[in-house]
């Protein structure tokens, strides 16, 4: 219930209660909130039930916490239920392996998977241009293409 309230908010807390209602109503005040809790969850809890015995055997397994959007969609579509194939869905959302790659290529190190690639496809790769070849600089002199349409 107090999870993040830390120990110097709760001795704030503390010392406000015993400034607002004194040291002598204060623990009938924490008598009468601790009660008025207590009533209601007991009340929670009998509505809880109540709606468990109208709703029947079928729904047995009903638990109140799956109607929370988090708690549903995560106990659908992240536990053991893949007919769907979620899985392969959500694994091919991992980018850090395909970033990885670029990232080697930028940098000129070859890959176990590009390497492994390369051999296998060998002549098909002899007519590709070879992207990580850097271009020849240009002489000084010499100026870069003109190109109207891209101005």
């Amino acid at each position: 219930m107090f999870n993040d309230i830390g120990a110097l908010e709760l001795l704030t807390l503390v010392v406000l209660a015993v400034l607002v209602f004194g040291p002598e109503k204060l623990p009938k005040v924490i008598q009468d909130v601790t009660r008025t809790i207590r009533k209601i969850r007991e009340f929670s809890d009998s509505a809880k039930e109540d709606i468990r015995s109208e709703l029947g055997p079928q729904f047995k397994d009903f638990e109140f916490e799956d109607l929370n959007p988090k708690t549903f969609v995560r106990k659908q579509l992240m536990d053991g239920n893949d007919d769907l194939g979620l899985k392969e869905i959500r694994e091919s959302f991992d980018l850090r392996k395909e970033l990885a790659d670029v990232t080697d290529a930028v940098n000129g190190r070859e890959t176990a998977a590009a390497a492994g690639t390369a051999a296998a496809s060998g002549a098909a790769a002899a007519g590709a241009p070879d992207l990580l070849k850097k271009s020849a600089q240009p002489a000084k002199d010499e100026r870069p293409p003109f190109d109207a349409d891209a101005t």
